[in-house]
């Protein structure tokens, strides 16, 4: 007979599968990419490897298309990577050749805290992570508290501070470029 578990314990056991828990640890690259982009869902890099590994897969069935199909293929391929750079997951649009060394580590740099790195608007990725899940970041007209969203080429420009942000005062004030009747009203 098992006795009944306490609060703290049912807390502790939460996220623990009994049956499977080997297959939930993953891979150490895995753990290592959870770590280094602060990624706090194990189910978001899980999307991240999947989608990298469709596109891959588009890729090679596009490189293997016959000689007959070339117009096509010329589009598509085109397409593709115009889509890609427009999301920032490629550098370039030059070949297919690109495409199929995407990995989710791509889609990861493309999260909002590590453009916050990028920008410096942070001095390292958990500073970066806490700063939008306080909600001291927008995008555009919008604030955003969730660190998972992956921003555009276009939505690049377009990452400030909020206006009600203290961070904001801050930066402005060592710059002293602080306009009390903006920042009070």
């Amino acid at each position: 007979m098992v006795r009944k578990l306490k609060y703290h314990e049912q807390k502790l056991l939460k996220r623990l599968e009994l049956v499977s828990w080997e297959a939930a640890g993953g891979s150490l690259a895995e753990v290592r990419a959870l770590r280094r982009y602060r990624v706090a869902r194990r189910e978001d890099y899980a999307r991240y490897k999947a989608l990298s590994r469709d596109v891959r897969a588009l890729a090679r069935r596009l490189r293997d298309l016959g000689p007959a199909s070339g117009a096509f293929r010329a589009r598509a391929a085109a397409a593709l990577l115009a889509k890609l750079h427009a999301m920032g997951l490629l550098g370039s649009r030059r070949s297919l050749a690109l495409c199929e060394r995407l990995s989710a580590a791509a889609f990861c740099r493309r999260r909002l805290p590590c453009l916050l790195l990028k920008l410096r608007m942070a001095q390292n990725m958990r500073d970066a992570v806490t700063f939008v899940e306080q909600g001291h970041v927008r995008v555009g007209p919008d604030v955003v508290t969730d660190p998972a969203l992956l921003v555009t080429r276009a939505m690049e420009d377009f990452i400030t501070w909020t206006d009600a942000s203290r961070l904001r005062r801050k930066v402005l004030d060592y710059n002293q470029e602080r306009d009390d009747f903006d920042l009070d009203a």
